[in-house]
């Protein structure tokens, strides 16, 4: 006899107890007057007792198999890795879709989807811009990516390798790429007019790229360091915490590295309402600018952890630790710890001050990073050394991720393996294969 069958059958003896005691009916048949009839009925009841004990211990045994069977087909279903190479530009983000068993990839300009063993199923070609981090919404079964059409050296490299116009200075613009991934169905889609591949316009981030500042009399470009948009997620409300039943799309910054300037030590993190930007979404002609996006995000965060190169490059809540992780390109200011990951909880409450080292700005919302990993003393600031997770970050649950590993072969050609890891929280080793 199985365990499940042993464990339904006390469940079912217990319920019985229970039974008895909260139908006023004796434990035992009375033996004084009317023992006859007490007895007669006490039979019918022992006989039904045993039905339904019989009755619930099957069912709890079927349904521990089937609880079982689907918990191994779920590990089944999960590879250790999925490989994907022989691409021209490098992996940007990774997104996973277990109801269809298929895995999202960006190599820069080009979209790509694939089953769990590596097999390219279909793709989005020449899109021209830097398509960077993503997230997938099962919700809406749609890919949500940062989009980057900019005038500086990654929106010229992009413009070299696809033999393209590259973009004027001062033409930038930046982008939320809303992905189809159902009706994407082929390889070599073209994303210009098609539906499957709708953008909404990010005015903000645009705002502070666009900006000069001046900081004791020297004239610096892009406020807050700002070169365009890269990392995506999507989670509850912060300050409200798990239990929040709505969920946001929060947008992170690219930040220049700059070691010439102290306004530059802050991720930056905008929150849009994800249900309203598909109203925003159109369809898109590169060398053209739509209007359509939200004039103002509705709320945008700062987070002090010393300089980046490029700032987050890629941002992923994880509903098994209640954290937003920040992975970045490590910086090189040699007044901070230059870790490579950062996290933040969601359950904290926001609180507003001034910026260290940003004379031109007020009071602004700051989030604290979690009390976790290590602890620069001379900061304060905290994080993980760890080599991998830049180039995509998916948190899937229960503690597990798939974490892009990039790589380039002897033929300058690229390659992604997105590796099962195991979040530990040590301090030292953060994640385990």
């Amino acid at each position: 006899m199985s365990a499940t069958y042993e464990s339904s059958l006390v469940i079912g003896s217990k319920y019985n107890d229970f039974f008895r005691q909260t139908s006023g009916l004796p434990t035992k048949p009375s033996w004084r007057s009317g023992e006859n009839a007490v007895s007669w009925w006490w039979k019918i009841i022992r006989i039904m007792k045993r039905i339904f004990t019989t009755a619930f211990a099957a069912l709890s045994f079927f349904c521990g198999l089937n609880i079982m069977a689907q918990s191994k087909a779920t590990a089944v279903s999960l590879p250790d890795s999925v490989f994907v190479g022989g691409q021209k530009q490098h992996v940007q983000g990774i997104a996973l879709d277990r109801e269809k068993g298929c895995m999202y990839m960006s190599f820069t300009s080009r979209f790509i989807k694939t089953d769990l063993k590596g097999n390219i199923l279909a793709s989005i070609d020449r899109i021209q811009g830097h398509l960077g981090a993503m997230t997938f919404n099962p919700k809406d079964r749609k890919v949500y990516a940062s989009l980057e059409c900019k005038d500086d050296e990654i929106g010229a490299g992009v413009a070299k390798t696809l033999n393209v116009t590259k973009i004027a200075k001062g033409s930038s613009t930046f982008y939320i790429a809303i992905i189809d991934v159902d009706k994407l169905d082929k390889v070599g889609t073209d994303p210009e007019g098609n539906d499957m591949f709708k953008t909404v316009l990010m005015k903000e981030p645009a705002n502070d790229y666009n900006a000069k500042v001046n900081i004791d009399g020297k004239e610096f470009e892009h406020r807050y360091g700002c070169s365009g948009i890269d990392g995506v997620t999507i989670a509850p409300n912060i300050g409200k915490g798990q239990k929040a039943n709505k969920s946001f799309l929060y947008v992170a910054y690219g930040v220049y590295s700059g070691l010439d300037r102290d306004d530059n030590n802050y991720q930056v993190i905008l929150k849009y309402d994800l249900d309203n930007l598909a109203a925003f979404a159109q369809t898109i002609k590169f060398g053209t600018i739509h209007e359509s996006g939200p004039k103002k995000p509705l709320e945008k965060y700062f987070i002090y952890t010393g300089n980046t190169n490029y700032g987050v490059q890629n941002m992923a809540y994880d509903s098994f630790t209640g954290n937003i992780f920040l992975a970045v390109y490590k910086g090189k200011k040699p007044s901070y710890p230059n870790y490579d990951l950062f996290a933040f909880s969601i359950r904290q409450k926001p609180f507003k001050g001034k910026l260290q080292g940003v004379p031109y700005s007020g009071r602004q919302e700051q989030i604290r990073l979690a009390e976790a990993g290590l602890k620069d003393a001379a900061t304060g600031v905290r994080g993980w050394h760890f080599k991998w997770g830049s180039t995509g970050l998916c948190p899937i649950g229960g503690g597990l991720w798939y974490i892009s590993e990039n790589a380039q072969n002897v033929n300058k050609l690229q390659s992604c393996t997105a590796r099962l890891y195991r979040w530990t929280g040590n301090p030292e080793h953060p994640f385990n294969k």
